[in-house]
This record gives C-alpha cells, structure tokens and sequence, in this order.
C-alpha cells in the first residue's frame, strides 16, 4: 500500500520527494511504501499549520471547545483500538497482546483524554497590584507553529504524547513520525478529520533525516520537540539556534536498578526481566544496569538469568509471547557489536548473546544478562537500546549513588529495598527525572516524564508538558 502525506486536512501527492519502503520487524517482509517528504512539502505543511494558528481556528478556540474535540478523538482511538494495535504489531514486531492493544494504544487514549481535560484547567494563573495604581494579569498563550517529531520504538504512543498538550494549549502542529515506523501515525489522521480538530492543526509529514531537518530549520517553526537520541538532540538544538526556536527533548537513557540485600530476589528477577525486556528493550527507561549489594550478588544474578531465560520470545501474534524482534537489521547489529565488544574486553554473558534459534526471518535477539563488566566500559556507559543488562555490585549506599550517578544520562532509575528512609535517601541523591521504588516502568498520564543531564529537558505526560507549549504574557492596566 502507498501512502500520501496529510496536509491541511488532506491527503497530498508529494512535491519533489521521493518513496521509501516500509517493514515488517519480524518477518523483514515490506508492507507499504511512504513519501519521503520534500523541502516544497515541508513548506505546505508549515504554512498550513501557521495559517491554521493565526486564523484562530484552533487558537482561539475556548479551552472547553478544545477539550471536547480532543475527547472526541480520544473516543475515535479507543473505537479503532484493535485495528491500530494491529497495524502497529505488522511495522513493528511489538506482542500484539502483551504491548500493542495491551499497553501501548490504552496509554495513548488514556493519555490524550487526560490532555483533554487538561485543557481546561486553570491552576497558576494570576492577577493583582503589585505596583500602587496598575493591575497585572498573567495570560497563558500557545507557542504558535510546533515541529515535532517522533521515535520508532512507540510509533502510535508518542505521536499521541506529542500532539497532546500542544493541542491543549492551543498549538498547531507538524508532526514526523520515525522513517521506518510511520504506518499507525499516517492512519491518525483520518480519525483527526472525523473528530472535529480543524483543517490544517494537525500535519503529518513522513521522511528521513533531511525531512526531520528541513522542519527544525523552518524560521515559521516556533518550537520543536523531540524523542530520540542524544546525539540527535544535539543536532537539533544546534540547528534551533540560528532562528532561536524553543527545544523540547526527550532523549537516551541508562537506568540504573539498585537492589539492597533487603529486597526479595523473586520481586526484583520478575520487575528486572521485565523492564529489561519490555519492548524489546528499546525503551529510554528500560532497566540496562543491575547493580546488587556484594552479600547478595549471586542469588540477585541468577533469579534475573532464570527470569531471562524464561522470556517467551515469538512472532507478534502468537499467544503468550512477551518479547518480539528489534526493529531493523541495523539495530540488531547495533545491539550485537555492544553485546560482542563487552564480551571481548572480558565480559561474560551468563545468557544470551545471540540470535534465538529458529528465528532466521525478522531481527530477533536473546534476553542478554553480562557480569564482569567495569563501570567505565561502554556496555555500561552507553545506551544499547535493546533487550541486554549488566550486573554489578555495590559495597554501601555511596557505592551505590555513585555508580548510579556515573553516566551522561539521567531518565529513570529504581531502587529496591525495604527500608523507607534508605529508598528515600537514595532516590533523593539519584539523579535522574523518575526513580521507582521496588519498581520499574510504571508511568501514568498525571505524572511528569522527564530527564536530567544528557536525557534532555522539558516534560511529557502532566499538566507540566502543557506549559512547554505555553508562553506567560504580562498584561499591566493603569487604573487611572
């Protein structure tokens, strides 16, 4: 199937651009063809969005007018759940049940209903006389014209995480899903056109990098938001500065997992297995460092092999399956050359380490435990973003925060003990945007997600990430 580019409310041709092939992560198979977009409909798609913004059609729409619509899109998802999971589970290689229609689409209609609501409230305005004679008032106003683009490992999830508080602050949007995973954000926007959210707020454009590019260098282009890699946040904020635009990142991560000689090895071999495989592992919270009080070592590290090795690993359809394949041959091999360069500086994979055998279609790779790693080797220091985790020990709760601390990232974390003021102690010294206690994953749509350090700033999910889409205008009336 053959996919146009929805602008202006539209299905469009491309100008210029040329078509890119689209797969199927578990089978390598090729599903569909979309438009790698040109710079010309870059530009169609921006002015659709600015015209969209100054004509108030979306702007000036009352935080209730917006609400409602936003709900009715809502209402629109939930009703095509199934077959959203499904085309999503086709692109992707995701457990249809396990993450696609069990996790990934509930969250997304979850967490637009809750932008929807969002919309309307009004905590932390302000007005009053702060200089004898004058009134001042606070207005909350929208950014205007919002680039954002999207990653490949929760294609459907995160178009809706962006286009969420944009909307409810009253913005207009460009929004790129990743390359190879555009398929269910493309069938958005259908249920956008049938929910009322007028011609022209919301644009969907697909293409590669020089797409991702030609938006962020768009002077029309108020603010661009971001879920990727480090290396392409730095891109991206160097690019935003020749127009000063605002940047909105959400980037890598490197979790640490923190269990204490007090934590139950059953608790933490189930929440660890899980949050190391969950997605594949590509995920920017997924649990990718295990490090164990030195009394307990051994019997953390074989209740996580255990649970590892009992991971049912399957095409995305089968019943039971919680973990599919990664998503390209490119990120296998990507996975792989960590997993192999670890395993040559002295490392030793206690499982895994390879392709699953009977998996020779599709880019399948094996829940992967490694000890005997160091704490400056780049398997521990770099984000592998794929169904892999060390172990190492700690001696004391500054061990501990020490090595947690020592990456460039700082996403999410978790601790698990026992011993309240111990969690509360560490978790406070953690420096990183979430910190779980005798958990990892968990995230709801009311609780702020973001990080620290090279994990970027600004937040999803919350009536925080509203206010990045927001700007405070002074108003000061002279009473005489």
């Amino acid at each position: 199937m053959d996919y146009k580019l929805w602008i202006d409310g539209k299905w469009e041709d491309t100008q210029g651009g040329k078509m890119m092939e689209i797969e199927n992560s578990a089978t390598g198979e090729k599903i569909a063809r979309v438009v790698d977009a040109s710079r010309e409909d870059i530009d169609r798609a921006v002015q659709a969005a600015k015209r969209a913004f100054y004509d108030g059609r979306w702007s000036k729409k009352t935080p209730g007018e917006r609400s409602k619509i936003m709900w009715k899109l809502a209402d629109l998802i939930e009703a095509n759940a199934e077959a959203i999971a499904k085309l999503e589970s086709e692109n992707t290689g995701k457990p249809y049940a396990f993450v696609s229609l069990g996790g990934d689409i509930p969250f997304a209609v979850d967490n637009l209903r809750f932008f929807a609501s969002a919309a309307r409230d009004t905590h932390g305005s302000h007005a009053g006389e702060f200089m004898t004679g004058y009134t001042s008032m606070y207005r909350r106003e929208p950014v205007g014209v919002v680039g954002q683009i999207a990653p490949w490992n929760y294609p459907f999830m995160m178009a809706v995480w962006k286009i969420g508080p944009a909307l409810a602050a009253g913005c207009t949007i460009v929004l790129k899903p990743a390359p190879g995973t555009p398929l269910t954000t493309l069938m958005l926007a259908d249920l956008i056109k049938e929910s009322g959210i007028p011609d022209g707020v919301i644009n969907i454009i697909t293409g590669g990098n020089d797409a991702g590019q030609a938006i962020v260098e768009y002077p029309d282009v108020r603010m661009v938001s971001l879920t990727g890699s480090t290396a392409t946040g730095k891109k991206i904020m160097k690019t935003a500065a020749d127009t000063l635009k605002r940047v909105h990142l959400e980037l890598g991560g490197k979790a640490p997992f923190i269990v204490f000689d007090d934590a139950s090895p059953e608790l933490v071999a189930a929440k660890a297995s899980l949050a190391a495989v969950m997605n594949t592992g590509q995920d920017c919270t997924a649990a990718t460092r295990l490090y164990v009080e030195k009394s307990k070592v051994k019997v953390m590290q074989e209740a996580v092999v255990d649970a590892m090795k009992a991971v049912k690993v399957g095409l995305p359809f089968e019943d039971g399956v919680q973990m599919g394949p990664l998503i390209s041959g490119i990120q296998r091999e990507r996975v792989a050359g960590f997993v192999d360069r670890a395993k040559a500086q002295g490392a030793k994979i206690l499982t895994g380490g390879g392709v699953p055998k009977g998996f020779d279609k599709g880019y399948y790779y094996e829940p992967t435990v490694i000890s005997g790693v160091q704490q400056d080797w780049e398997i521990v220091q770099q984000e592998v973003f794929g169904p892999v985790v060390t172990v190492q020990e700690f001696t004391d709760e500054m061990d501990a925060i020490s090595k947690g601390n020592d990456v460039l990232y700082g996403l999410a974390a978790s601790v698990f003990t026992n011993d309240i003021g111990r969690a509360m102690r560490i978790s406070s010294a953690l420096e990183f945007g979430t910190v779980w206690i005798n958990d990892h994953l968990p995230l709801t749509s009311e609780t702020p997600h973001g990080g620290f350090k090279q994990s970027g700033f600004g937040k999803d999910l919350s009536a925080e990430a509203i206010g990045d889409y927001q700007i405070t205008k002074h108003v000061m009336i002279a009473q005489g």
